[in-house]
């Protein structure tokens, strides 16, 4: 316990979510993926818990790797990881494994394994926001000194990722605009990204919507985004739009205040992507609304501990870095919740440490090592500014 304690620095409640949050995930994947076990593993349901267990263990090792690196090395980091990312998004766009009809992973070669260039680009982004935004301090007012080219580099990445995960680009724009609210950049230049942005997705919403099928089966994700919108405006005559939709809503109904118990969910075996998108509603169904709120509880406590580290930070970098990554995570977890109960449309973002990924939950681990980075240095650098000040006060007292 020693050890422990002395080697794992950081602000110990959001090492406490987080493990709280990986146990919950690991139970949830174990008691909803039978289904995907019988199907493809011959019914060893133990397979994807095992799976899920060794990349939550990798996770929590990148996060520990990733809070003993001080936080202001990222800054440099971010850059190469975005001039990095450029690449991978586009490789990713032409040549990327597909599944259901999105180019979203890219294999690595000799190992049979993939992952999700998103979730890199995600990241880079986010920590080089925080970068730049502390550097230009001094212009932050200027627009084509800091808002137009910090809104190019944002605007790049999420082009990028648009067309196989429009989802998860939206969510990282509103995280860059936010952290850029943040950062000082006026108000009325972020409204005017903010309201071209609505007017633009109101009128591209529209146009899909009137587009005939024939046109529209052209293209693979024009068509998964037509079935989601027609599905969230209550479509009726969209059965396989509305399925996932209603097996949720049975979930959760049948799960009341206190659930069916662990593993004694039914709607498991009905619900399509029950371990991933909508792991939320399985977690109703056996936990019931007690659970929910639990879970809710425990997103909340790491954006209030987030927040926290962000007051104390003596430095913008920190400060930004901590906010952008704490947000980014919170904002895609309401979101999926959000799906499960029918509040959004069908997005496809995961529920982070939750739901079924190996990318996901490494990325999302590595982001929470960061934030946890930032408040590991957090006193040393409080301790340093009260010397100086104490030094600064003496000397002028000797004046």
């Amino acid at each position: 316990m020693n050890w422990l304690l002395k080697h794992v620095k950081g602000d110990r409640i959001i090492w406490a979510v987080v493990l709280l949050l990986s146990l919950a995930g690991l139970l949830a994947v174990y008691s909803s993926t039978g289904s995907l076990a019988f199907k493809n593993k011959g019914g060893n349901t133990e397979f994807y818990f095992f799976k899920q267990m060794l990349f939550i263990a990798m996770g929590l090792f990148m996060m520990w790797l990733a809070h003993l690196l001080d936080y202001r090395y990222y800054s440099r980091i971010s850059q190469l990881l975005l001039i990095l990312s450029y690449p991978l998004l586009l490789y990713t766009l032409f040549f990327g494994v597909e599944i259901n009809n999105a180019a979203r992973w890219m294999a690595i070669p000799g190992t049979g394994l993939t992952f999700q260039t998103s979730d890199l680009a995600k990241l880079a982004l986010i920590m080089y926001v925080a970068r730049f935004l502390s550097k230009r301090q001094d212009t932050i007012h200027l627009a084509n000194k800091t808002f137009l080219p910090l809104l190019f580099a944002v605007s790049m990445i999420c082009v990028l990722i648009a067309p196989a995960n429009l989802s998860t680009a939206l969510v990282l724009f509103s995280t860059c605009l936010l952290l850029m609210f943040l950062g000082r950049i006026p108000v009325k230049f972020i409204l005017a990204v903010v309201v071209a942005g609505v007017v633009g997705l109101l009128l591209a919403a529209f146009l899909v919507l009137k587009l005939p099928d024939e046109a529209v089966g052209k293209i693979a994700r024009l068509s998964t985004w037509k079935a989601r919108i027609e599905n969230f405006m209550g479509d009726e005559e969209n059965i396989n739009g509305n399925y996932q939709n209603m097996q949720a809503k049975i979930a959760i109904a049948g799960g009341g205040i206190i659930g069916k118990g662990p593993g004694n969910s039914v709607q498991r075996n009905f619900l399509p992507e029950s371990y991933s998108d909508f792991i939320f509603a399985i977690i109703i169904e056996e936990y019931g609304l007690f659970g929910a709120l639990v879970l809710i509880g425990l997103y909340l406590t790491l954006l209030y501990r987030s927040i926290r580290i962000v007051i104390r930070s003596p430095k913008a970098f920190g400060a930004l870095l901590a906010v952008g990554l704490s947000f980014s995570l919170v904002i895609q977890a309401f979101i999926n919740m959000g799906v499960a109960v029918n509040i959004f449309p069908v997005t496809g973002l995961a529920l982070p440490l939750i739901s079924m990924g190996g990318t996901s939950t490494l990325f999302t681990s590595v982001a929470i090592g960061i934030i946890l980075s930032v408040s590991r240095h957090i006193e040393p650098e409080e301790e340093e500014e009260e010397l100086s000040q104490e030094e600064k006060g003496g000397e002028n007292v000797l004046a």
